[in-house]
């Protein structure tokens, strides 16, 4: 009666085992109630970015073309996805240890018999092996070796995952920042086309006065230095920016000598943006949930090498037909093998298993490590992004005014020098003055759409994972 009580326990743990890796829990990490930098400047209410496509809030037709295209055309993303399938595939391959092996084997043998062999002397023969069978081999998985390997490529699996959302994120991230910063460039190419007029009629000023003995020479090579130092800017700039477009090329998988850009004076102003709370940072960053399921899998490895302390235990089968006769298949040539039944376990192998014990136990604190390090950097980041925002905002505000006092300086310059009341070194001080003060307007402008996408991405994109 006692074998039946404790009869069905030994069952379910036949079949069930058990799981030597640790409990896990998520690593543990401190997380401020909000983030510094996000107040008190933000602007309330602020309707949060769309779900995966996080670029539309800045209002750009030809920014939300390009993104689009970045699914099917960049070969970085199509190469993550490819790791992913790979990861995938490895949890199939782990899965099937589930399973009983099956074989299935056929042989066919023919042969003749000595007449001078030990047993029947005097009598030879030829014949016929025929065999058709198969065999059966299953690990017993007492002790979750198997069960653990799974988990840690279902983890591992699912990280690779999140690295895809990563890398497709970094990619939006840059094309939007390469984009803004060709936008940039455009507005800069527009500003020195009007500079380069305007320094050409005051150059032709300057040589019509020259001719007439009422500027000297020096006034025309000033202002010549002046137009030609302008030129040779433009064209600094249209290099910049051609680098910038097959840039962007690239990114959505075009050839950089079949894409273009057309020049456009149509920078957009950046969205206001909620950072949300620090607390959110972790579900939506997919470096961080990446991290998170590497920490999982590591956790998950420590169960496998610590089962190899254990006993290995696999059942065994066989059976077919075998004949040298003409009734290969009926049931007299039949056969049939049930066992072994085998336990396999080391005795002593001199620390083996107990250093990949230790090298699981390490490989967990890594993977640890580096997703504390991982939301650390993830705060980092979008507290350097809302400074940024904060500061570019001021800083735009008196650039503004500097760049209008800077043009009233130039058109009086250039009004007293036509009265004759300076020379040209004073229009040429005024006019540099100015190109440089629009010049940083026009940066200022660029580095703050720049600093919002860029805040975007150390949101996490605003995608839901």
């Amino acid at each position: 009666m006692a074998s039946k009580r404790w009869l069905p326990s030994l069952t379910a743990v036949l079949l069930g085992g058990c799981s030597l890796a640790p409990d896990y829990q998520r690593p543990a990490v401190a997380v401020a109630p909000a983030f510094k930098e996000a107040a008190p400047w933000q602007q309330a209410a602020v309707t949060p970015p769309p779900a995966g496509k996080w670029w539309q809030a800045f209002g750009d037709a030809s920014l939300d073309m390009l993104e689009d295209r970045i699914e099917a055309g960049n070969f970085d993303l199509a190469a993550a996805v490819a790791r992913y399938d790979q990861a995938r595939a490895l949890v199939r391959q782990a899965r099937a240890d589930l399973f009983p092996q099956i074989d299935a084997s056929a042989s066919v043998d023919r042969n003749r018999l000595s007449a001078n062999r030990p047993i029947a002397r005097g009598l030879a023969s030829t014949q016929t092996d025929k065999i058709i069978g198969g065999s059966l081999a299953y690990e017993l998985d007492l002790f979750g070796r198997v069960r653990n390997n799974i988990a840690a490529g279902r983890a591992n699996a699912r990280a690779s995952a999140f690295d895809v959302a990563g890398v497709r994120l970094g990619l939006q991230s840059q094309l939007a920042a390469t984009y803004f910063d060709l936008r940039g460039l455009d507005a800069r190419i527009i500003l020195l086309n009007q500079t380069v007029a305007s320094y050409q009629r005051a150059f032709d000023l300057t040589d019509t006065r020259h001719s007439g003995g009422i500027a000297s020479g020096i006034d025309v090579s000033r202002a010549q230095a002046q137009l030609s130092s302008a030129k040779s800017e433009l064209s600094s700039v249209e290099i910049d920016r051609a680098k910038d477009e097959h840039a962007i090329a690239v990114l959505i998988g075009e050839t950089p000598s079949t894409f273009s850009i057309p020049v456009a004076d149509d920078q957009t102003r950046p969205p206001a943006i909620a950072a949300g709370l620090p607390s959110t940072l972790l579900e939506r960053r997919p470096d961080i949930a990446a991290a998170e399921r590497r920490v999982a899998a590591a956790n998950a490895q420590i169960g496998v090498a610590r089962a190899a302390f254990f006993p290995n235990v696999t059942l065994g089968a066989q059976g077919g037909f075998e004949s040298v006769g003409g009734d290969w298949l009926g049931a007299a040539s039949s056969f049939w093998a049930l066992g072994p039944l085998q336990a396999a376990l080391t005795v002593f192998d001199g620390g083996r298993r107990a250093g990949q014990v230790r090298q699981a136990r390490a490989q967990f604190a890594e993977a640890a490590a580096n997703y504390r390090q991982t939301v650390l950097t993830a705060f980092r980041e979008v507290e350097d992004d809302l400074a940024t925002q904060r500061l570019l905002v001021a800083g735009e505000a008196n650039q503004a005014q500097a760049a209008k006092a800077a043009e009233r300086t130039r058109d009086l310059a250039l009004i007293r020098y036509r009265d004759g009341a300076s020379d040209y070194l004073e229009v040429v001080t005024a006019q540099t003055a100015a190109l440089d003060a629009e010049r940083a307007l026009l940066q200022l402008r660029t580095q703050q759409l720049q600093a919002a996408s860029d805040t975007f991405r150390a949101l996490g994109g605003g995608a839901e994972q």
